[in-house]
């Protein structure tokens, strides 16, 4: 699972906008987003650099959380 923090991301439109660039690389990605705390984790076979360069192209920061502060939450 990877999870990113991802600050500039205030609401359910924000997390649709990055659901569609995650799906687009991976349709059977599994994501679950966290809009008060500004989470999103994501399983999937997609590396974590190209989903951030996924993200990053629809406009959003995100910045990858380490597996044992992103698991727990």
């Amino acid at each position: 699972m990877t999870t990113f923090r991802i600050s500039d991301m205030t609401c359910g439109g924000c997390a649709g906008r990055i659901q569609r660039a995650i799906a687009a690389l991976d349709k059977d990605a599994h994501t679950r987003f966290d809009i008060p705390e500004r989470l999103v984790r994501i399983s999937g076979e997609t590396p974590e650099a190209t989903l951030m360069q996924a993200i990053q192209a629809v406009g959003f920061h995100p910045e990858p959380v380490p597996r044992d502060q992103g698991a727990g939450r």
